[in-house]
């Protein structure tokens, strides 16, 4: 008797710790995959929203910002999210400011398709008008704003943590911002599907991409030990708590008022004329298997 062969699909995520975490389960083959088989594509977050403007990968990390440009190719799964509860992505200069000072400035931005782009918005207004920006790998960002390349930079990832040891000073936390807003956490990245490959395939891979989470999270140490090698300048002790922020009971799943969080920033950002209104949003409940 032979047996099927796998399914291959491609798998987008950041090279980044909690990415790293979160996908740990599957990346080494810690559980059986069910029939599926996957090429993990490791790129930034902007480069991933790129991609699946083409539909080019089956599954993929992408920024909320950018779901609006992409919702007639993929659902959204309810499971892998990153969720800002109470902090997000960070506006840092080099010397104290206040919110209404950033108008005007040139700041530093991880991409145009990027939910903390989107957030920044919300805050000061439409890019070009509101504010002029320039567009800089998230991880250079910070040098940037230290050497006075730019007047501001908008922080993603680790850069949350660790621009304090540049002498550079928080000007606004999105997350926070947004919070005090809305009530709700700031819904930063999530996971798609690509809908073509059929309701099987999306539910299968889905529910596989919660194993892996939960693996991680009931196997933490050795998931943050791995994730590690992905954390440009930082400790263990900083990539558990990076991984914390961003791989939590969120990821799992974000329910029902994760659902009303993206529902919510994309609706403000229709309103604001940054982005397509989406008629619906289409979502793809994980289950425990």
């Amino acid at each position: 008797m032979t047996t099927a062969a796998p399914l291959h699909l491609t798998l987008g995520h950041s090279p980044d710790p909690d990415d790293a975490f979160m996908f740990y389960g599957m990346a080494n083959y810690k559980f059986d995959l069910g029939g599926y088989d996957f090429t993990h594509t490791l790129q930034d977050i902007e480069t991933l929203n790129r991609r699946a403007l083409n539909g080019e990968l089956a599954t993929t990390a992408i920024s909320i910002h950018a779901y609006p440009y992409v919702a007639d190719k993929y659902a959204m799964m309810s499971c892998g999210s990153s969720m800002g509860d109470g902090y997000g992505p960070m506006v840092v200069a080099k010397k104290p400011m206040s919110i209404d000072d950033l108008r005007g400035k040139t700041i530093a931005i991880p991409g145009t398709m990027t939910t903390a782009f989107l957030a920044l918005q919300l805050i000061l207004g439409n890019a070009g008008e509101a504010f002029q920006y320039k567009t800089t790998m998230f991880d250079e960002i910070p040098k940037a704003v230290a050497n006075g390349e730019v007047d501001a930079g908008l922080l993603i990832h680790e850069g949350q943590l660790t621009y304090q040891t540049l002498g550079l000073h928080l000007i606004v936390d999105t997350g926070i911002w947004w919070q005090e807003k809305t009530g709700l956490p700031l819904p930063l990245g999530g996971n798609v599907i690509r809908k073509d490959l059929g309701a099987k395939v999306c539910q299968d891979v889905t529910n596989l991409i919660r194993k892996s989470i939960q693996y991680s999270l009931d196997h933490r140490d050795e998931a943050v030990k791995y994730a590690l090698q992905f954390g440009r300048d930082l400790d263990n002790q900083l990539a558990d708590k990076f991984v914390g922020m961003y791989v939590n009971h969120w990821t799992l799943d974000y329910g029902e008022r994760g659902r009303a969080a993206i529902t919510r920033l994309l609706d403000e950002g229709a309103k604001a004329g940054i982005v397509p209104a989406v008629p619906k949003i289409e979502f793809i409940t994980a289950q425990a298997i």
